[in-house]
C-alpha cells in the first residue's frame, strides 16, 4: 500500500531500483531490484525491519512512507 511512496522518494533521490537494492544490501537487507519493483507495485509484502531500512536509505520518516495510504482502509 505504500509502494507508490517508495517509488516517489526513490525517484526524488535520483536512485534506480537497483541503486536502492544495492544500498539495502549494504545494510544487510536482501531486497533485490526485482523485489523493489514488486514492492512499488504493491505485490510484495515487506517486514518492518525492511520498511525501516528503506526509510533509512531514502532518508524519510515512517510518516512519509505511509502518507496518503488511508484510502486503503476506507
Amino acid at each position: 500500500m505504500f509502494g507508490s511512496n517508495i517509488k516517489k522518494y526513490r525517484e526524488l533521490k535520483g536512485l534506480s531500483q537497483r541503486d536502492l537494492s544495492d544500498k539495502l544490501i549494504l545494510l544487510g537487507v536482501n531486497l533485490y531490484h526485482s523485489d523493489i519493483s514488486r514492492i512499488e507495485c504493491n505485490t510484495l509484502f515487506i517486514r518492518d525491519f525492511e520498511q525501516k531500512a528503506i526509510c533509512k536509505v531514502l532518508n524519510i520518516s515512517y510518516e512519509q512512507l505511509f502518507e496518503n495510504t488511508d484510502k486503503y482502509f476506507d
